[in-house]
């Protein structure tokens, strides 16, 4: 096939536009990221193989190199996602990137002589088919050679021969994308990823009336999707912000192409993408990392941010991106995206805190900043797969740096280790008797899961409400509700309330796992007067006090996993407390020690009645921080019959949670919930 056949429209209709340019302005602004490519590229000339890139979704620790003959079905440590991962072929466009910086032909030779070892010695069979030429790879294949292969447009090196050869087997992936469809890909990741390929198979390769047929075929079931996966608040279905983010990536795709090549995409498409890039500003902590909820690693998603704020306009988007478009969307949009999306409006979101309410992801936000405290509670959907057994697990940010973490995933291969970074003991939540309200069958599917009750949520000027619960131990003798209110006190004072309601007898356990940057010890119980953990790191400070009681509170090893396949140490607080009948666990969490604090445990008394109610029913907090005095009414249950009114140390309120400022109010104080 002659070049001119094979790019049959000028570079406006594909991705950047000028890869010289591009590669030119990489090198001034991006050294780092131009060192790394180059790096990746020079091995992969060599047959080195490492994905350590930012978003390869599975990445790899230890290199593998081939001496001879490439062997693509080559399986390291039994781990069937390297396979998978190598067969993707993310490094074409890293060839590419780095063609483009340089002009070395020994990138397009390399990239020639890979691509055309793949297609004669991986053929669509049988034997193939489960491994190199899964559907969901060959998707991600449609994303990678479109993208890779006009970056070496203008090499000499490619012949008519190759050419010929790459477009006979991207219509034969193509094809085998379409014969995979299936129901299963209305729901999965997998559905969104596949048609996205076979859509930029469509739109790059040379139009004709069979590639006419991809892009309809994909719109039409991506339209599907999107209904499906999304929910309403913008939440990808799987509750795994990684995945969330790799969804959005590909749909971004769709959208920039369908701009540049005419081709008109339905409303739904355009509206619940927009959606899923606010949910990620959204869920932004402070470093504009994402939490490691579900199967996820530890990721700036600016990138993405900054991409859907340039192709919607959207000045809020723009607020949560990056100042300028970073290394890989530049690639993507190309020079003259980059100075549009410089001279975009930036606008601050109007809202600091935030509730998800179809997804069940509760945001507590101090402010903007990349020193803010942060709070994220999740009271949701496990999400299948990708998700973990992580209800009413919190997140904790301190002055930009985080305190109380998800461990993450860090592998896929079914067994103990990844049933405990699933289970809830590898989460920041509260397990009955040791057991999980969870239980793994393999890495994929679950033998038993539990009903999330998504609650309300409140804010006022003082202080801000959150509160859920699960149904996964109602199976127990005597059955038991697990809900959980989070109190926050802007801007840095922080009451967990766990409540088990049942008719036996159990023990309770309650798991913090802290960031593995700090140090965390342990104080028995004395001047504090109950016991306390301390977290101490680089930017942030914290400590957990524990003031109900009969608590026991040990620290234990951990682990944690930013990365695929990269496991550290870290520490976990393990506090367990027996119970007959109702129990609570109240944890106060000041994030701003060394101020003076003291906590005192009050009864809560009816004030018509003047009676004292028991802790059962209704507990209250007085907070001392040296320069302010609060009060916190907390009802486990109803408390006001016939009428009555609640009162702790003075103040006076009706509801179910209220909190006191005592030099601002006394009566009636903030009503978080009635």
């Amino acid at each position: 096939m002659k070049r001119e056949a094979f790019f049959d429209r000028d570079a406006s209709h594909y991705y950047c536009e000028d890869g010289k340019a591009v590669g030119a302005y990489c090198r001034e602004q991006f050294p780092e990221d131009v060192a790394q490519t180059l790096a990746v590229a020079d091995g992969v000339c060599r047959k080195y193989f490492l994905f350590n890139s930012k978003w390869d979704l599975e990445q790899t620790d230890e290199p593998v190199q081939f001496d001879g003959a490439i062997d693509w079905t080559y399986m390291p440590a039994d781990d069937p996602e390297f396979v998978w991962q190598f067969n993707r072929h993310r490094f074409f466009m890293t060839l590419g990137q780095a063609y483009q910086m340089t002009g070395d032909e020994k990138y397009a030779r390399a990239f020639m002589e890979i691509a055309e070892d793949w297609i004669d010695h991986v053929p669509l069979n049988e034997k193939y088919a489960a491994g190199p030429w899964r559907s969901l790879d060959t998707g991600f294949r449609g994303e990678y050679w479109s993208k890779a292969i006009w970056l070496f447009h203008d090499s000499p090196t490619l012949t008519e021969a190759f050419l010929q050869k790459y477009y006979d087997s991207m219509i034969l992936q193509a094809e085998h994308i379409m014969e995979c469809h299936s129901a299963y890909r209305y729901m999965s990741n997998w559905g969104v990823i596949e048609n996205h390929g076979l859509f930029e198979i469509g739109v790059c390769l040379p139009q004709s009336e069979k590639t006419k047929q991809f892009i309809a075929f994909a719109v039409k079931n991506l339209e599907v999707q999107v209904r499906m996966q999304i929910m309403p608040d913008g939440v990808h279905w799987e509750q795994s912000p990684m995945y969330h983010n790799e969804v959005l990536h590909c749909l971004l795709d769709v959208i920039l192409l369908a701009k540049r090549n005419g081709i008109a995409l339905p409303d739904v498409i355009l509206r619940q993408t927009e959606k899923m890039a606010m949910a990620d500003v959204a869920w932004l902590k402070p470093d504009h990392h994402i939490v490691m909820m579900g199967d996820s690693d530890d990721v700036d998603v600016r990138d993405r941010i900054s991409v859907a704020a340039y192709l919607f306009l959207n000045p809020v988007l723009r607020f949560g991106g990056f100042d300028r478009l970073d290394y890989e969307s530049i690639w993507d949009l190309g020079m003259k995206a980059g100075e549009e999306y410089a001279v975009m409006e930036r606008r601050k979101p109007d809202f600091t805190s935030l509730f998800l309410e179809h997804s069940g992801n509760t945001y507590f936000r101090s402010d903007w900043s990349e020193r803010a405290n942060f709070l994220h509670l999740h009271s949701g959907t496990m999400g299948a797969g990708h998700g973990h057994s992580d209800k009413l697990h919190i997140d904790l940010v301190v002055n930009g740096e985080d305190v109380l973490m998800d461990g993450g995933r860090y592998t896929y291969v079914s067994g103990p280790k990844r049933f405990s970074y699933k289970d809830p003991s590898g989460h920041n939540t509260i397990t009955v008797d040791d057991l999980p309200f969870t239980v793994c069958k393999d890495s994929w599917e679950c033998s038993k899961l539990s009903q999330p009750v998504k609650e309300n949520f409140r804010c006022t000027k003082l202080a801000e409400f959150a509160q859920a619960g699960q149904l996964g131990y109602m199976d127990l003798p005597g059955g038991v509700y697990v809900n959980r209110k989070v109190v926050y006190i802007k801007p840095d004072l922080y009451i967990l309330v766990d409540e088990m309601y049942t008719g036996d007898c159990h023990t309770y356990q309650q798991y913090f796992h802290f960031n593995n940057h700090g140090a965390v010890t342990l104080t028995a119980p004395g001047e504090k007067k109950f016991p306390c953990v301390a977290y101490r790191g680089k930017m942030a400070e914290a400590d957990f006090y524990f003031v109900s009681a009969q608590v026991k509170a040990e620290l234990k090893r951990g682990h944690i996993a930013r990365h695929y396949n990269v496991e550290e140490e870290n520490t976990v607080c393990k506090v367990t407390k027996p119970g007959d009948g109702f129990t609570s666990l109240i944890t106060v969490i000041d994030a701003h020690p060394g101020r003076p604090l003291s906590i005192e445990k009050l009864p809560v008394r009816s004030a018509l009645k003047q009676t004292d109610y028991p802790e059962t029913m209704a507990e209250a907090l007085k907070i001392t921080t040296g320069e302010k005095e609060y009060v916190v009414i907390l009802c486990h249950q109803e408390v006001n019959s016939p009428t009555d009114l609640v009162e702790a140390d003075g103040c006076m309120g009706y509801g179910n949670v209220i909190v006191f400022d005592k030099a601002e109010d006394v009566l009636v104080g903030d009503v978080l919930n009635w």
